[in-house]
């Protein structure tokens, strides 16, 4: 018998009787739940009315990424330097111009790719229970949109009370 239920109704409260109201689950993930009461990542589980001064940080560049970018700016200027100096002697021969276009894009466009493929991550931070803390990073934009969201709505839910829930007892993933 499940031990939040009535024992001497099994299946429920009674009619004409709602019985205590469940926080609403807002958001349900892998790894990540946001009900009105508790924002759960991982094994850490949050008060939601603990949580103040919530604010957007953009995490570090991947490594990778910002040596691909520092070696594009050194081969430029290498080729640029280079074709400055042959330039002023002979002109630049018309075969030559594909290999320097080449060589022009490819670091160009790696690095390119390198920041479309590891972009920074968002990271979610709070203050909790007078402590600076990082609450949750993703790299997907997508799904910290979702997150911030739900944590917004579940602290406007815990600040306002039940009137603020439209659907107290309505838990869609229940």
């Amino acid at each position: 018998m499940d031990a939040t239920r009535d024992r001497a109704h099994p299946e429920g409260p009674p009619a004409g009787r709602p019985g205590p109201p469940r926080p609403a689950t807002l958001l349900r993930q892998p790894g990540i739940r946001v009900s009105g009461r508790w924002f759960i990542v991982g094994s850490r589980r949050y008060d939601v009315t603990e949580l103040s001064h919530l604010r957007t940080v953009r995490g570090p560049r991947d490594p990778l990424t910002a040596r691909a970018v520092v070696t594009t700016a050194v081969v430029l200027a290498a080729i640029a330097a280079v074709m400055a100096a042959s330039s002023a002697s002979r002109p630049i021969k018309l075969s030559a111009v594909p290999a320097l276009v080449a060589a022009l894009l490819v670091p160009v466009v790696l690095a390119w790719v390198g920041r479309r493929l590891r972009p920074r991550p968002y990271e979610l931070w709070a203050e909790y229970r007078g402590t600076t803390i990082q609450l949750f990073f993703s790299d997907s934009e997508r799904e910290y949109g979702q997150v911030c969201r739900a944590l917004v709505r579940a602290r406007e839910m815990a600040r306002l009370g039940p009137a603020s829930d439209p659907w107290p007892n309505l838990d869609p993933w229940g």
